[in-house]
């Protein structure tokens, strides 16, 4: 089987989920994260027109990497790639959905809860494994099943998660976060979003320190 693309080399792996972003706003969200130093924005498909939304970040932010969350069926990876996501982002582990997002390239960072989901979405060549919902594993829950896992493998803690929380999932082994309502949610502007991921990127480099 085809492995996705490698997780890539960000200078901190925050993945900002904008869940219910709409294509009219999604230029100043996007620029917002951006220039606080987001490097990583994902746009559920249960938002309103996701694929344009998507289209439209890819093509104003080329640099950045920029896809879809809660990815559950094939069609929707070729729209993906149509629109220019590079990232796929999904709540389950589905093989034939990492193999056709490995055609084409994708980065991707199927959601997984235990240690057979682990391991099934590591072998089917998942750039990262996406533990959900992290608040329910907790850092000691995802610290137990850290340690089984393969070395090389990327963990990231998404759900019920802020950058409060990045020193204690330090600890169990998680490297990268995906976050949602702590850096976006439906009804705030650029302004709020610009605070609260300065915030967020404060607080990943006092823990991971900064990498560029």
């Amino acid at each position: 089987m085809t492995a996705s693309a490698p997780w890539p080399k960000l200078k901190r792996n925050i993945v900002a989920i904008l869940r219910g972003v709409t294509p009219d706003e999604i230029a100043d969200i996007g620029d917002a994260l951006h220039e606080a130093g987001v490097e990583a924005i994902e746009v559920p498909l249960n938002s309103p027109d996701p694929f344009r939304s998507i289209e439209l970040l890819a093509k104003r932010l080329p640099d950045a990497l920029t896809g879809a969350g809660t990815v559950v069926r094939i069609g929707d990876v070729d729209r993906l790639h149509q629109a220019g996501g590079r990232l796929l982002v999904a709540p389950n582990v589905d093989p034939a959905i990492l193999a056709r997002a490995a055609e084409f390239g994708m980065v991707t960072m199927p959601g997984v809860f235990t240690a057979t989901e682990a391991f099934l979405a590591h072998h089917a060549g998942a750039s990262a494994l996406k533990f959900f919902p992290a608040s329910v594993l907790g850092p000691a829950g995802i610290s137990a099943l850290r340690a089984v896992l393969p070395r090389e493998a990327v963990v990231g803690a998404v759900g019920g998660v802020s950058e409060a929380d990045f020193a204690a999932y330090a600890k169990a082994g998680v490297v990268a976060f995906g976050l949602g309502s702590s850096l976006y949610k439906p009804g705030l502007d650029r302004i709020e979003v610009a605070k609260r991921a300065k915030a967020a990127v404060t607080a990943y480099d006092e823990v991971f320190g900064r990498t560029a």
